[in-house]
């Protein structure tokens, strides 16, 4: 009650603002409730004191360019600069090194889940840049799970009203789970969708390795 007093406080004289640098400093890994914050913001827009479309455009924004000077700082400064200084951004070997088994377990998708999950998703930017991840791919993992992490944190606030405490706290036990859940459906739809150019292009790949393959037997053959 005393965070969501403080937070409530921080609306009252700063606005939008509150939103957009404190997610921009939680992803350069400085303490701030991002998820409660949004959630809250969420149930403000609810009783329309905030309009929740600039909401999710200030969020997003936040986000994303906290991402991104995350992911070129590791990108720049690379592993030794993190080991060494990375204490004055709470980023103990510790997470380090939590953060690079979850890469080795989902890999570039993790820029994406990472956001649902507590001690990674502050990090996943800086490493991403470690590894030296082509920005393209970067971004499209990492704005793409911003925008699904936004807009499902200021929602609960929007769509529960008064109950968004209850529904939060479900929501964050079981937020990886969901974003896996989503993402799984999302691609079944996309691979239903386009399931006859994905055959076509199968197709494609066969009688080309065919082909391939009586060339090679002609050529052995002469």
């Amino acid at each position: 009650m005393e965070m969501l007093k403080w937070i409530q406080e921080l609306f009252a004289s700063y606005g939008y603002s509150v939103l957009f640098f404190g997610l921009l400093l939680e992803f350069i890994a400085l303490p701030f409730p991002g998820e409660t914050t949004m959630a809250f913001a969420g149930f403000l827009s609810f009783t329309g004191r905030l309009d929740f479309f600039t909401l999710i455009v200030v969020a997003f924004a936040g986000t994303t360019i906290g991402m991104t000077i995350t992911y070129f700082i590791g990108l720049k400064a690379g592993l030794p600069f993190i080991q060494r200084y990375g204490k004055w951004f709470l980023f103990s070997p510790a997470k380090l090194e939590k953060t690079q088994r979850w890469f080795e377990k989902y890999g570039s998708i993790l820029i994406s889940i990472g956001y649902f999950i507590p001690g990674v998703r502050h990090f996943t930017g800086y490493f991403a840049g470690i590894i030296a991840l082509p920005f393209r791919k970067f971004a499209m993992y990492a704005y793409g799970g911003a925008l699904f992490w936004v807009v499902l944190f200021l929602g609960i606030g929007k769509i529960f009203g008064p109950q968004w405490m209850g529904i939060f706290h479900l929501i964050e036990t079981y937020a990886l789970w969901i974003a896996l859940g989503v993402i799984f459906i999302a691609a079944v739809i996309i691979l239903y969708r386009y399931r006859a150019a994905l055959r076509h292009r199968l197709l494609r790949r066969k009688s080309v390795a065919r082909l391939e393959t009586k060339v090679n037997e002609t050529s052995k053959n002469r």
